[in-house]
């Protein structure tokens, strides 16, 4: 056996120190490759303890009777802070440690102390030694093993996770770092634009403020020349007073002389006039008399009218004044203006403000949830016939639409891959040309034979209106391919009409074999297209096929009066019509169908425009009602609404709208308005009500019908 010196050597050896790992488990831990080997080395290091120190001697019952005593103190063993403690601090009670206790302690110190003196030392290294010391207390100490190899496991398994945790964190961490980085640009960048548009409103406002001192300065300007024109009308008034009384005093002393010098003229000559002095007296006397009388209206005249100004002065005076009010009540209005586009500019400010802040968090959510557009260009080398068939089927379309191409070309693929059709059976929701129980055969024919069935379906059921649609539609069948064969080719008909959404054709004809659309809305809108088609023949005077932009407007305005300007600019445009055309347009080519029924963009927006318009009449049936969609409506309301919105319709139209919307034969409704005119109002009203439809329901039903306005709705005279 060693010496107890060469066993305590064995615990100062300097370990190697193992390279650091990222691992998160034991085997992938700073020390998971040399499990093993550290396992014999503790072991090796447990056996060479003094054998009289460990469990299988007798220990120690130290610190049994020692309280408070501490085996490490919370700093580092081999300090210097350590070193300089009394004696008596190491050793409170002076009571010995157990010399295994002591060579423990002073293995741990000197392992830290080889770690401080290293220089890439990790924590994880740090961890070691009391890993080792507390495998020593593992070994030493059997009964208690399971114990603490379990406690021991526990840890380092909590370790091992924790280990894990940060190494997964630490991406997140780049993460976050780079997207703060990211928003603080942004937050720069929004701030720079703030300042740029705070910075250009601040110096329309010092414009503005600028103006307004101006016209402020201008309007005291005039005040002030007001006020000085006040004053020197006054002083003109005062200098005409004054000059009038002064010639009054003058005429009056002129007066006054002339009589004098008259009466020493007669005084000293009196027979130079030849008459009698009594009467010169008498005539003098009287004529003072009228002179003292005319004074005294002079004086009366001058009292009633002294501040009477001159009209010509008064007219100009008056002039200048309102010339200086006009202005004035300008500046003040100009003034006003420019006060309420102040507040406006204000308000366009925050309205701008939170419009930006609110178009910024859209874009923001956007760019987050948005996902890239599809590319089509990969459908080419997917669709039969190449890319040159591609381009034909995507011209014109948008994204919603070619969806519906590309599911009908995946469609038509898997249609043709199938044989048969299971049968539906005889249920009632199953229609009755498709009720079959068993396996049906699938013809595959193309879509040129569907769309020419389906025509020539049309063109009997012009001539056999009486029956149901579905049952003449199987009867049709069975007379074109007999009776065996009747249900297999309603399956195969009914699943190409289904997929083929595009067609005009096919998807005309589902919707009324599904009761989607009435039969009249198809009739009717061939018979449209038919008439607009005559019409413009009528006008080709010379059958060249041939019209003028003039005539083509003329005659859409002229067939379809209600249609408002901006719709018949769209046919134009959809017929070829634009500001680099000819100026003249074959028509014929417009009304053309291809092989597969598709009609040309002008017939197809025709189509569009009828479905538009009816939506819109629709709405406003809705909106004159002013019900919900979930309220109930009667038959004299809705006869009112039609009437107001609808003036020009006659009582068949009428009629039928109600018969539709209500399910009521017109027999019946005649039958109603001659009642209603026979009983009393009141009465009917308790009629109607009962038999009240959910307002959804009826305009449900009037769209599937042909519903039109039938006039221009009259304008609502205003308050």
């Amino acid at each position: 056996m060693a010496n107890p010196q060469q066993r305590i050597y064995s615990f100062s050896k300097p370990r190697s120190q193992p390279q650091s790992s990222k691992g998160t488990s034991d085997d992938e831990s700073p020390y998971g490759d040399l499990k093993c080997t550290q396992k014999r080395k503790y072991s090796k290091k447990w056996k060479s303890l003094p054998w009289q120190f460990s469990l299988s001697g007798h220990l120690s019952p130290w610190p049994t009777f020692a309280t408070g005593q501490t085996i490490l103190q919370n700093r580092k063993p081999c300090s210097t802070e350590y070193q300089k403690r009394p004696s008596w601090q190491q050793n409170p009670l002076g009571m010995a440690k157990p010399k295994y206790l002591e060579q423990l302690e002073n293995y741990l110190r000197k392992e830290l102390l080889l770690l401080d003196l290293g220089t890439d030392s990790t924590q994880e290294l740090r961890l070691q030694p009391y890993r080792e010391i507390f495998d020593f207390f593992i070994e030493d100490f059997k009964t208690y093993k399971p114990l603490l190899s379990s406690i021991k496991n526990a840890y380092e398994l909590m370790l091992a996770y924790q280990r894990e945790k940060i190494r997964t964190l630490e991406p997140l961490k780049a993460k976050l770092i780079t997207m703060n980085e990211d928003c603080n640009e942004r937050i720069l960048a929004m701030r720079a634009e703030e300042k740029c548009e705070i910075s250009v409103l601040k110096k329309e406002k010092m414009n503005l403020l600028k103006l307004i001192d101006k016209k402020n300065e201008e309007k005291v300007s005039l005040q002030s020349e007001v006020s000085k024109l006040r004053k020197s009308l006054a002083e003109e008034y005062l200098r005409y007073l004054s000059e009038r009384d002064a010639r009054k005093i003058l005429i009056g002393d002129l007066n006054e002389l002339r009589y004098q010098r008259e009466d020493m003229s007669l005084a000293q000559s009196p027979g130079v006039w030849g008459e009698d002095p009594v009467k010169l007296t008498l005539a003098l006397k009287m004529t003072r008399q009228d002179l003292t009388r005319t004074q005294m209206e002079l004086n009366t005249m001058k009292a009633n009218f002294g501040d009477v100004v001159p009209r010509r002065d008064f007219e100009m005076q008056e002039k200048t004044n309102k010339d200086l009010q006009e202005q004035l009540d300008a500046l003040k209005a100009d003034y006003e203006e420019v006060c309420k586009e102040h507040e406006v500019l204000l308000q366009l400010h925050m309205m701008t403000l939170k419009e930006r802040d609110q178009f910024s968090a859209e874009l923001q959510e956007i760019q987050r949830t948005s996902t890239p557009r599809p590319d089509w260009t990969k459908c080419e080398d997917v669709i039969a016939g190449g890319s040159e068939r591609w381009r034909i089927l995507a011209e014109g379309k948008n994204s919603d639409q070619l969806v519906d191409v590309l599911l009908e070309e995946i469609g038509e693929g898997l249609l043709r891959g199938k044989d048969s059709f299971r049968g539906l059976g005889y249920g009632e929701d199953v229609p009755p040309f498709l009720r079959f129980d068993g396996i049906v055969e699938n013809k595959k024919p193309s879509k040129k034979f569907v769309v020419d069935l389906l025509q020539d379906a049309w063109k009997e059921r012009l001539g056999d209106e009486k029956s149901k649609f579905q049952d003449f539609f199987f009867n049709f069948l069975e007379r074109r391919f007999g009776t065996n064969d009747a249900m297999a080719w309603a399956y195969t008909i009914f699943e190409n009409i289904k997929l083929f959404r595009t067609n005009e054709v096919m998807s005309h004809f589902y919707a009324v074999l599904m009761g989607k659309m009435m039969e009249s809305v198809y009739i009717n809108h061939k018979n449209t297209v038919a008439k607009l088609l005559k019409e413009m023949t009528n006008a080709d005077t010379q059958n060249e096929g041939l019209l003028t932009n003039e005539q083509f407007s003329t005659i859409l305005k002229n067939f379809f009066p209600l249609k408002k300007e901006e719709d018949i600019q769209e046919l134009l445009e959809s017929g070829g019509w634009n500001a680099n055309s000819e100026d003249v347009l074959n028509y014929r080519f417009l009304f053309i169908e291809t092989e597969e029924g598709q009609s040309e963009p002008f017939v197809q927006k025709l189509w569009e425009q009828y479905e538009k318009e009816k939506e819109e009449y629709l709405q406003e049936i809705k909106q004159q009602l002013g019900l919900t969609v979930n309220e109930t409506v009667t038959l004299s309301k809705l006869r009112k609404a039609l009437m107001t919105i609808d003036p020009s319709l006659d009582k068949h139209t009428l009629r039928a709208y109600l018969s539709q919307a209500f399910l009521i034969p017109e027999s019946d409704l005649l039958e109603l308005e001659k009642e209603k005119e026979e009983e009393e109002e009141e009465e009917v009203e308790v009629v109607e009500e009962s038999a009240g439809v959910v307002l959804h329901k009826v305009l449900e039903r009037l769209r599937i019908a042909d519903t039109k306005r039938m006039g221009p709705r009259e304008l609502e005279p205003t308050s």
